[in-house]
């Protein structure tokens, strides 16, 4: 494993166990434009490479099947997963986030949501999270308008306001940690600087070590940008990271797509024997970088 790719392994394992997370990352990014099921013996084969015992990955892959994240079916010993219709809905309003360019015709207004029940709010929080929406007050969500609003959150009070006042700046200051969400920009850039310059140089990796270094670049990049609420570029400061931080996240996924596509292509199987070829859409992440 070279050298950048081991530090970030490195550095996972001094962190708390994100075993589910992982996985969730390794279906969005890869299973699901692929069918969508994989052989739990494909996940224990990747998870090796991060030292992660397949004890604790099969541990993990029960809790996010109780939790509702994944089904399962067995074909004799051999046991597969996929989404359920919780996740792939989650993951599809993700992937935009992730991987299209930021939207570019902000129309200066704003979606102003108002859960009033409690309950509904507790069943609303992390889908309105995902969806890039911030929260100044309980109850109360912020995004600019267009962003689509999540099933959780449909019993929701709509309405639109304007962000070109006094008021209306206010009210974004406080709807998200820009400071926060800038200073982990920044961290995930200086952590994944390193292999940026090595794939530049035009330095080999195995399709296996470019798998893990997709996986974990995804991983990290989505921790940060699912929490970005991606605000016009009208409204973040001249300074913004988040503008660098794609450009380098899309330079390196671009970088590791062949090599580990065909690390899948050789290694994956689902039900019916090796995945099929991915759809289109994985060819157009990132573009325009």
């Amino acid at each position: 494993m070279p050298q950048p790719l081991a530090r970030i392994v490195d550095q996972l394992k001094r962190e708390p166990s994100r075993t589910g997370s992982i996985i969730i990352t390794v279906f969005g990014d890869s299973i699901v434009p692929r069918g969508g099921s994989v052989w739990l013996g494909t996940l224990l084969e990747f998870f090796k490479s991060l030292d992660i015992d397949g004890n604790v990955v099969r541990t993990a892959m029960s809790r996010l099947a109780a939790d509702g994240w994944l089904e399962r079916n067995k074909v004799g010993r051999n046991s597969f997963y996929r989404l359920n219709a919780r996740g792939r809905q989650t993951f599809d309003t993700a992937t935009r986030h992730i991987y299209d360019p930021p939207p570019s015709d902000w129309t200066g207004r704003f979606e102003l949501l108002l859960i009033g029940n409690a309950e509904d709010r507790d069943a609303a929080r992390e889908a309105l999270k995902n969806a890039g929406f911030g929260s100044p007050l309980p109850g109360v969500w912020v995004a600019p308008s267009g962003v689509p609003i999540p099933d959780e959150a449909s019993r929701a009070i709509r309405l639109e306001v304007s962000a070109e006042d006094d008021s209306g700046r206010r009210l974004l200051s406080e709807s998200w940690p820009l400071d926060r969400t800038a200073d982990a920009y920044l961290k995930f850039m200086k952590t994944f600087e390193p292999l940026h310059g090595w794939i530049i140089r035009g330095e080999r990796l195995s399709d296996a070590d470019a798998f893990t270094a997709r996986i974990l670049l995804i991983h990290h990049y989505r921790r940060v940008v699912l929490r970005d609420p991606l605000l016009p570029y009208q409204l973040l400061p001249k300074d913004w990271p988040g503008r660098a931080a794609r450009k380098l996240c899309g330079e390196i996924y671009r970088g590791l797509l062949s090599p580990s596509e065909q690390w899948l292509d050789d290694h994956a199987t689902n039900e019916a024997g090796p995945l099929p070829k991915p759809n289109g859409a994985v060819a157009r992440r990132f573009e325009g970088i």
